[in-house]
């Protein structure tokens, strides 16, 4: 693989994460190619390599997240960026960035369990919230009466809070309560910003309650 051709790899991945408008894995930019000159997952990644090393210096760059690659403005140019856009960064509540943090943290948990470490009941608006931003889902049910729904975090979730994997969390022990650690992994999300929500379970919008799939599988 030469020179040249490595630059052209880039330039064509380049090309198609700023159409895709989403992250695209490394398996998705070499389907882009024919399959008499589709490079190895190696020659992939050298490319990326390249590219994100061309980003430096640049208003954008490349970012690894759950999903894949993807070409984002960079976090110190968002107060400028975000004058473009007329809509109001979305709000979260205190009790739903708790929710989320508990169940990022300590997944897969139940409701039941969500409810008793923060000693208040858990608003279905908040778990229908969550679920139709498909940030969590339900990953089996709990072998007790009732068969609780167990939920866990998605790589939507990882992708939208701009992390790789879990591991880029914050330590809990950088953080003092349930709120911080909310606040935390949201100060890295990407294309919104948020000020500080309201305490209350009731903030958040009237929904159904999710129905489960009763295929899930059961988790002893």
């Amino acid at each position: 693989m030469n020179a040249d051709e490595l630059v052209r790899i880039q330039a064509i991945a380049e090309a198609a994460l700023l159409a895709a408008g989403k992250p695209l894995s490394i398996e998705q930019l070499r389907e882009l190619f024919l399959e008499s000159e589709r490079p190895t997952r190696q020659v992939m990644g050298q490319a990326m390599e390249l590219l994100e090393r061309a980003c430096e210096g640049r208003g954008f760059e490349l970012k690894q997240v759950a999903s894949g690659y993807r070409l984002q403005v960079r976090e110190e140019f968002a107060p400028w960026v975000g004058r473009l856009f007329e809509e109001k960064p979305q709000r979260y509540s205190r009790a739903l960035l708790e929710t989320l943090a508990l169940i990022a943290y300590r997944q897969p948990i139940t409701r039941g369990e969500i409810e008793e470490i923060r000693g208040v009941t858990v608003s279905s608006n908040i778990i229908r919230t969550l679920l139709e931003r498909e940030w969590v889902r339900v990953v089996g049910h709990r072998d007790v009466p009732g068969r609780p729904a167990m939920y866990a975090t998605t790589k939507q979730f990882l992708d939208y809070f701009n992390l790789a994997g879990l591991d880029e969390l914050p330590a809990l022990s950088e953080v003092r309560d349930l709120e911080e650690i909310g606040r935390e992994i949201e100060k890295n999300m990407q294309g919104e910003t948020e000020a500080a929500g309201p305490s209350s379970d009731s903030e958040a919008a009237e929904v159904q309650e999710p129905v489960e799939s009763p295929s899930e599988q059961t988790i002893h």
